[in-house]
């Protein structure tokens, strides 16, 4: 049975971005359908998976992470507007049936991200 999680750490204050709010789409060509939104725990997670079994389908999805509001609720100073303010992540899923987890690694001013396990 395929899952799909995420997690997100701020690298900034060097700990899990606790309270950011995300937003999970399914992509159709140049339509987005909002499947979910949530807040990541203390842990900076979604507190388990965001799509599992049937739900998960072979397809395109964005996650698209709230990172300007975050700090900004965490006191940084930024500019307006704020050099990262929404980050969006398109990603594909081609084997419904693996597990794919998407982090994000974050500051006010850069964020990678990778396939992680």
């Amino acid at each position: 049975m395929g899952f799909l999680t995420t997690h997100v750490l701020d690298t900034m204050n060097g700990c899990p971005a606790a309270g950011m709010r995300v937003a999970l789409y399914r992509l159709e060509g140049d339509a987005a359908q909002l499947l979910r939104e949530f807040t990541l725990d203390d842990d900076g997670r979604a507190g388990g998976p965001l799509l599992e079994g049937a739900a998960l389908e072979a397809g395109r999805y964005r996650l698209a992470f709230e990172v300007g509001d975050y700090f900004r609720a965490r006191g940084a100073a930024l500019p307006e507007p704020v050099f990262l303010d929404r980050v969006p992540l398109d990603f594909g899923i081609a084997d419904a049936t693996s597990h794919y987890h998407v982090p994000l690694l974050a500051s006010p001013w850069s964020y990678s991200t990778y396939r992680g396990s």
